[in-house]
């Protein structure tokens, strides 16, 4: 009998201490989980989005165009052209 009821008596603590997830898993960085579980920004946070440049080469990648990499680009009626 002592064994049973020390035996539930550690499932209860492993239980009770188990960890609870948190409602902003999922939102992403600088995001917390709103009203009805829709994602929302952080109030007040200063949330830095970084972009890749159009026209900008980066290295190991290439230029990029707005919508995708490219190796080389020229000069082309007061324009860039890409290939």
């Amino acid at each position: 009998m002592k064994k049973i009821l020390g035996l539930a008596l550690v499932a209860t603590m492993a239980l009770g201490s188990a960890s609870v997830a948190l409602a902003r898993d999922g939102c992403g960085r600088g995001a917390f989980r709103g009203p009805g579980g829709h994602c929302r920004p952080i109030n007040g946070g200063n949330v830095v989005v970084v972009r890749p440049l159009v026209g900008v080469y980066y290295q190991g990648r290439g230029y990029w165009d707005g919508r995708q990499y490219w190796q080389h680009r020229y000069r082309h009626h007061n324009g860039w052209r890409y290939r």
